[in-house]
């Protein structure tokens, strides 16, 4: 990696990191075969969970000390595993390096960008997931981390591929200090640093219209409120802060519930989740 380091600043910068994953493909053994057409895109795609992890401040740099005790080097290392050593489908996609995983997530945006201009719109990125995520997240989205164009207004602004995996990434790490501290940005409709119960009533107010929608009960939002405090517990009790998402351990949750009716609906019928993994096991 410091070979990488062009400025010997002891920070990579992307393409160094990508020239770093790059070299490393030959030996890793689930990565041998990749088509060699799909190589440059694949690295594009590894190299942002490294700065996605490395680089909370986003100045474009990651401290390679940093990367190097990090979870994603030790993700990615074992794809040194070979295939045949019991490595399960379910296993190749849950690791972000892995080639199924790569791909999964190059088929996804390709599906999503529907005119092929290679950005997304806002209404483009509302068909993530099925649908179900809410139209105040994806603007929140679009205010807090999509960079404006150059030309035209606000209605100009898309969502570039580093972007799109920067989103992904948060989504699919929503209990790590990254991935809430992304998610807690759009969340915080005032950019006041904490949430009013007023905030949790304008963000769950979009969960429930999906969710009426899709037939299913009444519910009232006022005890979903009460029921994401007794969640929290927050220091204040008027206002919930990153710092009080993060320490009760279930902020992943708690953001799940207010942006995704699917994630809602999950944490509804956990119960009933958890009764069906338990007999799976005892199947099993």
């Amino acid at each position: 990696m410091s070979e990488l380091d062009e400025d010997s600043d002891g920070f990579l910068q992307p393409h160094e990191m990508e020239s770093y994953i790059r070299g490393l493909i030959p030996n890793l053994a689930q990565l041998r075969d990749m088509p060699a057409q799909f190589v440059q895109m694949y690295c594009r795609i590894a190299a942002r969970k490294f700065f996605f992890f490395c680089d909370p401040h986003r100045r474009g740099k990651a401290c390679i000390k940093k990367v190097l005790l990090s979870n994603c080097l030790q993700e990615l290392m074992e794809l040194h595993q070979e295939s045949e050593e019991e490595v399960t489908d379910t296993e190749q996609a849950e690791n972000w390096f892995s080639l199924t995983s790569a791909q999964r997530i190059c088929d996804m945006f390709l599906a999503l960008d529907k005119d092929t201009n290679g950005t997304l719109s806002k209404q483009e990125l509302k068909e993530y997931a099925d649908g179900t995520l809410t139209e105040i997240f994806i603007e929140r989205v679009f205010d807090e981390h999509v960079r404006r164009g150059k030309v035209g207004g606000g209605n100009s602004r898309e969502m570039d591929f580093e972007s799109f995996l920067d989103f992904v990434l948060a989504l699919e790490n929503k209990d790590t200090t990254e991935g809430l501290t992304y998610l807690f940005k759009c969340l915080d409709l005032n950019g006041r640093g904490y949430l009013t119960t007023a905030d949790i009533h304008s963000l769950f107010r979009d969960v429930h219209q999906k969710w009426i929608e899709g037939g299913n009960y009444e519910l009232c939002i006022e005890d979903v409120r009460d029921e994401i405090w007794d969640m929290v517990k927050p220091v204040n009790h008027l206002r919930i802060t990153s710092d009080d998402l993060l320490n009760c351990k279930q902020g992943g949750t708690v953001a799940s519930m207010l942006i995704d009716v699917r994630g809602f609906w999950a944490h509804d019928n956990r119960e009933n989740l958890l009764q069906e993994e338990e007999e799976q096991v005892e199947e099993q």
